[in-house]
């Protein structure tokens, strides 16, 4: 707490925030969107709302993969793992192999973390070369890795696909449920709740699309873009240059995370993706489905596709969501107004009370990146 108090009482913050207030006096209410679950935990960290102009509000988006994941996602894998519980008569020799920040996402009466302490086999990796380790090691289970994430993550999983196919492995297979952000943010300026004037873009996932990307967003609906890095003083720049075009009247995209984001984006990352993903419509948490907004396995690879190598619709994994319990942790939980940005923590009948990050009612309490983490941990003006 003492860095961040001395931060906020620094000469370069407070010079911003002046400039700040300097450039928005006279002019009505302006309101950003950060889309980044990293900003979202550095502005509540350093309190950084409280260096904003009174009538600039900053709200928080779609951007924690775990929390946008679609309750049917959860709901499938969760019953996946129900079945490589030996107590389970329909045992399949299955290893659900994920990373840890999805072992607490609550689905409709379940969660991952339950499962494998009831006996279910779900292992925690830190990497997709773990999970090849895993089906080198285990030739006799299938190996099933969770694929969720935005553009950031998901070439590390096109790679472990390409590398799975060169050591010759028959037992490695992704179930994904990866996004990518360029769509949602469309779908957010259509949103008739919002009233949005700029975009704070995501920096991990600009690291590797560029800032051509969101071109349209400045061309087709005059709406400013910035990328921004994820230090304080990084967000307040970022913002800034933001206030500076919507004042201005002048809408393109521009980046402030230069030492690492490039308007091309990274080229390696970018052909992994091509060769082994095609986009495909994709269900969000909160905004529903969305046109072209995730990535599934090209045909060629289709073969390392759990969902149909395994049939696993078929199999009657899918739960019907007229048919989840009411009194499961989803009852009363607003995680998709939060993911919107309509609807702040605090307006949530759970936050606080029956939902922590110890036992978490709903994915934006669960992530370390979710709005709902970020407002428990911090406040909203520590």
């Amino acid at each position: 707490m003492k860095y961040i108090d001395e931060f906020r009482k620094g000469t370069i913050a407070a010079g911003i925030s002046k400039k700040m207030a300097a450039l928005v006096e006279g002019h009505d209410r302006i309101t950003i969107m950060e889309v980044c679950g990293s900003h979202t935990m550095s502005v509540y960290r350093y309190g950084l709302k409280n260096l904003l102009p009174p009538k600039l509000r900053l709200l928080s988006g779609p951007g924690c993969p775990v929390c946008v994941t679609s309750p049917d996602y959860i709901d499938t894998v969760i019953a996946m793992a129900q079945l490589t519980n030996s107590s389970s008569p329909a045992k399949k020799d299955i290893i659900i192999v994920t990373f840890g920040d999805m072992m607490k996402v609550p689905g409709s009466s379940s969660s991952l973390e339950i499962e494998r302490a009831k006996g279910a086999s779900v292992a925690v990796v830190y990497s997709t070369l773990d999970a090849l380790r895993l089906a080198e090691k285990h030739p006799e289970k299938q190996i099933v890795f969770l694929g969720v994430g935005f553009e950031t993550t998901a070439p590390t999983i096109a790679a472990s696909v390409i590398e799975a196919e060169r050591r010759g492995l028959k037992n490695y297979f992704v179930l994904t449920a990866h996004k990518i952000m360029p769509p949602v943010m469309r779908a957010l300026l259509t949103d008739k709740e919002l009233n949005l004037h700029g975009f704070l873009c995501p920096a991990h996932v600009s690291t590797i699309i560029g800032s051509r990307p969101y071109k349209f967003i400045a061309q087709d609906f005059h709406i400013p873009c910035v990328i921004a890095g994820f230090e304080p003083l990084d967000i307040l720049q970022g913002i800034y240059m933001l206030l500076e075009q919507i004042v201005g009247k002048n809408a393109c995209v521009k980046i402030q995370y230069s030492r690492v984001a490039k308007e091309e984006g990274n080229p390696t990352a970018l052909a992994l993706l091509e060769k082994v993903f095609e986009p495909c419509d994709v269900e969000w948490r909160g905004l529903g489905l969305i046109r072209k907004s995730g990535l599934k396995l090209r045909k060629e690879y289709e073969r390392f596709d759990a969902l149909t190598a395994f049939r696993i619709f078929d199999f009657g994994f899918r739960i019907n969501p007229e048919i989840r319990n009411p009194k499961s942790a989803f009852h009363g939980c607003i995680c998709g107004d939060i993911l919107r940005g309509v609807r702040m923590p605090p307006e949530c009948r759970l936050f606080k009370t029956v939902c922590n990050p110890e036992h978490p009612a709903g994915a934006c309490m669960v992530s370390s990146e979710g709005t709902c983490a970020a407002w428990y941990k911090y406040g909203e003006a520590p």
